[in-house]
């Protein structure tokens, strides 16, 4: 195996260290609860602009007004 230069030991490293901060940076960027919120948020404002995303709506709104209403019947 050939020796390696101290110079090339230093660029491994600096190399080295440049691909650890970048995946630092991409996880923190990806575990950013602020960010996380943000894209659940949006996921769900695009599911329920969907036609099953209105059903479902629909279909939740449908049982509690049952249920008020039987609630209510009940006193």
């Amino acid at each position: 195996m050939p020796e390696r230069s101290a110079e090339d030991i230093k660029r491994d490293i600096e190399r080295s260290r440049a691909d650890l901060a970048t995946a630092v940076d991409k996880l923190a960027y990806r575990g950013n609860p602020k960010r996380i919120a943000e894209n659940a948020k949006q996921s769900a404002k695009d599911r329920l602009a969907t036609p099953q995303g209105q059903a479902v709506v629909a279909a939740v709104g449908a049982l509690v007004l049952v249920l008020v209403v039987r609630r209510v019947r009940k006193r």
